[in-house]
């Protein structure tokens, strides 16, 4: 996270304008070629990092409570969010929006019996981690922690950057905390675990090129490789069923976590991790990264714009469409396996879209932006595990993707750009599938069922609504000799 004015955006496609729709234009056929495979999705999601969690937990109004959690969570009224960030606190206190640490005292030393001091709450994220896991099904919870706290480091303080004790370069006089930050992160993970909650991924920095004024720590990819190689064993040691697997290093941007990978596979690393991350606050990719490892985008936003809930105002940083298209460009052109908004909810507070929802807990109020059902487009029908295949045939003024699930079902997602409806005619090689369903989300639609058809030759012809986005879902064929 980082509260300046750093903007994400990705350039919506180049449309026509603004005005009275005269006639729906006809497409030729999308190709859909399930033989040609890409990366496999590990899914969408968003932070509840800096006491965003609260939130939720401290709705008085049941009610609107559950409401919440379905918006984010479920997979038939909300956006179906599959992936949930949380933050491991390291301050000692929790004014403000800190994220208070289980280890809050030096207990003297790096060698010296830990003072684990666990609340139970974890600034309201173990509660909604529950809900996601039990309620909703969510497999991915990704515990990522900011820095270590202050006594491991080398400026004994939380905030302002700072490396931690014991990697190259970083030498303390109280000694090497390597281990004891290892021991940290995998008592958090057991925390959660005892409570129900398995984390799937683990992380232990966040922009490691910056030093911010509140939770941060500075690591080179060499220092990131040297704790690697102490956390990979002490999670193996630990007795945790499948995992976690280590995640490094979100950073504020795409270059400087090109160079991390790069160093971290230098020093023999790589194959200790299981994702590669990275923010794109000071540049985005512009192509995939060279690693075995599957790559997240996690964290992005809009930090500068006003707080919109539009769908489409003329190409806004925080429009629906903008974030509809900003996940496109993601996944299609640079092959990025998972999608992480900032937050998915927040006070009125700064008035920016950093957030999906923004919630006033003072007046029992939420109010949701339009970016939600750009996401549910994608995270309801595109579920993990999901293998990005080939389009082609898309016409003028529609992006296309598609994508075969696990269990057989197939998700095509069509964007448009254009100032007309566009009729979709969709050729699935290799397959006829003899039903469809479309969902749309647009000015007025907030991913609804919308009418689509299979002909006898298994071609799917469905609207793509003026400057949508458009779900074309093939459910899985039933199992032979089901009713």
């Amino acid at each position: 996270m980082r509260f300046t004015e750093a903007i994400i955006t990705a350039a919506l496609a180049a449309g026509a304008k603004a005005g009275p729709i005269i006639e729906e234009r006809q497409a030729g056929t999308i190709t859909v070629d399930l033989s040609k495979t890409f990366q496999t999705i590990d899914g969408f999601g968003f932070s509840l990092a800096f006491q965003r969690a609260n939130l939720i937990t401290k709705m008085s109004d049941k009610t609107k409570q559950r409401e919440l959690l379905d918006l984010l969570f479920n997979r038939t009224t909300g956006a179906g969010f599959t992936i949930l960030r949380n933050g491991i606190g390291s301050s000692p206190d929790s004014s403000s929006d800190h994220m208070n640490t289980f280890a809050p005292s030096n207990p003297g030393g790096p060698k010296a019996a830990p003072k684990y001091q666990w609340d139970g709450k974890d600034s309201g994220q173990l509660f909604v981690s529950q809900e996601a896991v039990n309620t909703y099904g969510v497999k991915t919870i990704y515990a990522d922690a900011w820095s270590a706290p202050g006594y491991m480091k080398t400026n004994g303080n939380e905030a302002n950057g700072g490396s931690l004790c014991g990697v190259s370069g970083a030498t303390c006089s109280s000694g090497d905390w390597k281990q004891a930050y290892a021991d940290y992160l995998v008592a958090y993970v057991k925390y959660y675990a005892e409570a129900g909650v398995k984390v799937s991924h683990l992380g232990f920095l966040n922009e490691p090129e910056f030093s911010a004024g509140y939770a941060s720590m500075r690591s080179s990819g060499q220092q990131a490789a040297d704790f690697i190689k102490v956390l990979y064993p002490t999670i193996q040691a630990a007795n945790l069923t499948d995992g976690p697997g280590i995640v490094c290093c979100d950073s504020e941007g795409w270059g400087n976590q090109v160079s991390m990978t790069n160093a971290i596979k230098s020093a023999g690393a790589e194959s200790m991790l299981k994702t590669i991350t990275s923010h794109t606050y000071t540049g985005g990719p512009s192509g995939a990264m060279s690693t075995r490892l599957p790559v997240w985008l996690s964290e992005q936003c809009d930090l500068q714009g006003g707080w919109s809930t539009s769908w489409y105002a003329n190409g806004g940083a925080g429009d629906g469409l903008t974030w509809a298209n900003n996940i496109y460009s993601a996944v299609v052109n640079n092959n990025i396996s998972g999608y992480v908004y900032w937050e998915g909810v927040q006070w009125p507070n700064p008035n920016t879209n950093e957030k999906i929802i923004r919630v006033d807990n003072s007046t029992n109020t939420y109010q949701v932006a339009k970016r939600l059902w750009a996401f549910a487009n994608w995270s309801r029908y595109v579920q993990p595990g999901a293998v990005r295949v080939s389009t082609a045939g898309a016409p003028s003024g529609l992006r296309t993707a598609a994508f075969k699930n696990v269990d057989g079902s197939i998700a095509v997602i069509a964007i448009s750009s254009s100032g007309s409806a566009v009729t979709a005619n969709i050729k699935i090689a290799g397959a006829t599938p003899e039903t469809v369903e479309a969902y749309v989300s647009d000015n007025s639609h907030n991913c609804e069922k919308t009418t689509a058809s299979v002909a006898a030759d298994g071609i799917i012809s469905g609207s793509v609504a003026s400057r949508s986005i458009t779900t074309f879902f093939v459910p899985a064929a039933p199992a032979a000799g089901g009713a």
